[in-house]
């Protein structure tokens, strides 16, 4: 009997560590960062499938959007943010709110369908948006480029789902190289970063988007590779997003893998560890 006792006790305290870590793990997501996988090739080359980075919740303080998402399909697991929070959405504001700033790589969740996405600012409440031949222009005047050469990438499939790059230099055959044109982009605030071209298309040239006050307008820096706020919603794209709709900033990158699984340590990119995003 002692020793059924003694079994009993194990496993309930196994169970509490369990609950225990659960819940620390919890808070610790839901308050201070958050994990992200680069799932897509939207934002290179700043970001590149297969980069592991925290989101730091903390810079604009908390909403809705703050909660975690707990997504486990493989026992059934499918809790959204909006299941645990869902109370706090609807006033389009924040506890603690700090106003992100024009060039952060933001996460944040889709007006629509609630997934996360990681994209670049670029527009404020306020601003007037337009692309012209491939030239962002904020408020009616253009920003600076300077041509910066290529970016040059393996044509194979990258990351878990297989995504196959798209080149400027044309359908690359498996294991050539693709291209990019690359360019550097001042924003008005003096941030800069790298955008990629890949040819001329309607998202070269828009109408010009007003963003509502409230509201922010964000662009992928793989230009051509994108759907941003340049795409209404209906059409794939994530229009305005809400101020309350933001997660956090992205402001490291601390792993990156180029291959289908983590677990595949040949492909680690070590040069890509602990990076700064800019």
């Amino acid at each position: 009997m002692a020793r059924t006792e003694k079994t009993g006790h194990a496993i309930w305290e196994t169970v509490k560590t369990i609950v225990y870590a659960l819940l620390i793990a919890g808070v610790f997501r839901t308050l201070f960062f958050q994990p992200f996988w680069i799932p897509s090739g939207s934002m290179k080359q700043t970001l590149l499938i297969g980069d592991f980075l925290f989101v730091n919740k903390m810079a604009y303080g908390y909403s809705y959007a703050s909660c975690p998402n707990i997504k486990l399909p493989g026992i059934g697991i499918d809790i959204d943010a909006e299941d645990i929070c869902g109370f706090l959405k609807g006033d389009n504001s924040r506890v603690w709110g700090g106003e992100p700033e024009r060039g952060d790589v933001v996460v944040f969740r889709h007006p629509v369908t609630g997934s996360d996405f990681i994209k670049r600012l670029i527009g404020l409440p306020g601003d007037r948006i337009q692309v012209i031949d491939g030239v962002l222009q904020i408020n009616g005047e253009a920003v600076k480029l300077e041509a910066d050469g290529v970016f040059e990438e393996l044509s194979a499939p990258q990351g878990p789902q297989g995504h196959r790059p798209r080149c400027e230099n044309g359908p690359v055959g498996n294991g050539g190289t693709c291209e990019k044109s690359r360019q550097i982009e001042t924003l008005p605030n003096g941030v800069r970063h790298a955008i990629l071209n890949i040819g001329d298309q309607s998202s070269d040239h828009t109408g010009v988007y007003t963003v509502p006050e409230g509201y922010y307008f964000f662009m992928g820096d793989n230009r051509d590779n994108s759907a941003d706020s340049r795409l209404p919603q209906a059409a794939g794209g994530v229009g305005f997003v809400p101020y309350e709709n933001i997660v956090g900033r992205a402001d490291r990158i601390m792993f990156s893998s180029a291959g289908r699984s983590m677990l595949f340590f040949w492909t680690w990119r070590s040069d890509r560890f602990f990076k700064g995003i800019e």
